[in-house]
């Protein structure tokens, strides 16, 4: 892929393969609340802990709406039987969404019964189809969901520990079954790179919204609050650019090209957005603060969650690169490494400052990836 290559090069070659149906989309609002919900539970408590169980949260979460994005995509869901499946699937995620902020508590159960109910539905839309096999589907609905009900059931450090392990039984089924689902399962790539398109878009929402609230917030809307809404949109914008400019494409090129693509799905676009999404939610409750209050120095906690969001967000998007052409992308890698490296800088300025320094490093790596890529594909021609 070119840094230069016209916009419109994946949206001329989705027509001609599966398309994301409106059913698909209307799922996807869902996650919208669900981003949305689990930004507010970091900043209901931001501390190691608390990030923590917003992890734990966010890994169900997440495979939910991955293993629903699978099914649509391995499969014609555009009838009205597999419609209902989608809309059901959503409603369900829609209960554990709104289970967020009591799901340590008198919620936990209501967490964990929508799990179960949303994997179900899953397992038995996917067998009608390839049969019951062992796959993260029959992973999830037989190891991580009763996990999480024993967890509901006792509470206290016995649930965050028995949730944590059903995180992990979750994060582990697509590796553990690769094999046997490489064997049954085609993927649609355009298709398939445009869901998780899609997604990142979701999670950038957020990151917009985290940083045009506080400033809608404030009775008068000052210079310094202004000028910080201005830096946080062009560190969204940075961040966007990085993944649609640079990696959307080439993405969506490896999918279609593997010779294993099951393997390529599972490592280019599961895990690695696993890693994007979890590094924007990170962004957008860092940006939150900086606006909130821009003239004051931002503290340990939405200091480290913004510059290692988006460390996390670089390095994951340089991990996608080395698996798709096993070179190093070393601008990436150079950038990852940069921003935690001035967090120490960030904690002595204001945190407009900070986001000033952060928005230098993410066009820095832009810029230069943009550079090297024009250069490349002039090389090339010659």
């Amino acid at each position: 892929m070119t840094a230069d290559a016209p916009a419109a090069d994946h949206a001329a070659r989705t027509p001609a393969g599966k398309r994301v149906t409106w059913a698909e989309l209307f799922f996807d609002l869902v996650f919208v609340f669900a981003v949305t919900q689990l930004s507010a539970s970091l900043h209901a408590d931001h501390s190691l802990a608390g990030l923590g169980r917003a992890l734990v949260l966010f890994v169900p979460i997440y495979w939910v709406w991955v293993s629903t994005s699978v099914h649509t995509n391995t499969r014609d869901v555009d009838n009205a039987f597999d419609r209902f499946g989608i809309l059901a699937a959503g409603l369900g995620s829609l209960l554990m969404t709104l289970a967020i902020p009591g799901a340590y508590g008198e919620r936990a159960m209501l967490f964990a019964v929508s799990y179960l109910a949303v994997r179900t539905l899953l397992l038995v839309l996917v067998a009608r189809t390839r049969g019951w096999f062992a796959n993260p589907f029959s992973v999830a609905v037989f190891v991580a969901a009763p996990l999480r009900l024993a967890g509901a059931a006792l509470g206290g450090g016995r649930q965050v520990a028995l949730w944590t392990a059903a995180a992990v039984v979750d994060v582990a089924a697509p590796a553990l079954t690769r094999r046997r689902v490489g064997r049954v399962v085609r993927f649609h790539p355009a298709h398939l790179s445009e869901r998780f398109g899609l997604l990142l878009i979701i999670a950038l929402g957020e990151s917009v919204v985290a940083l045009g609230a506080p400033a809608a917030a404030h009775g008068a809307l000052d210079t310094g609050v202004g000028v910080a809404v201005a830096v946080a949109f062009v560190l969204v914008g940075g961040l966007w650019w990085m993944y649609f400019e640079f990696a959307a494409d080439a993405v969506h090129h490896a999918v279609e090209t593997s010779r294993v693509p099951a393997d390529t799905v599972r490592q280019v676009l599961t895990y690695a957005h696993f890693g994007l999404i979890g590094g924007i939610v990170c962004v957008a409750y860092g940006v939150g603060e900086a606006v909130h209050w821009p003239g004051r120095h931002l503290g340990g906690t939405p200091a480290v969650l913004l510059f290692g969001g988006c460390a996390l967000f670089v390095a994951t998007l340089a991990y996608t690169g080395w698996r798709i052409s096993r070179s190093v992308p070393r601008i990436r890698l150079a950038g990852a490494v940069l921003m935690p490296a001035l967090l120490p800088v960030a904690r002595l300025v204001p945190a407009l400052g900070a986001l000033c320094l952060l928005v230098v490093v993410v066009v820095a790596v832009d810029v230069w990836e943009y550079v090297s890529a024009i250069g490349t594909r002039r090389g090339a021609q010659e």
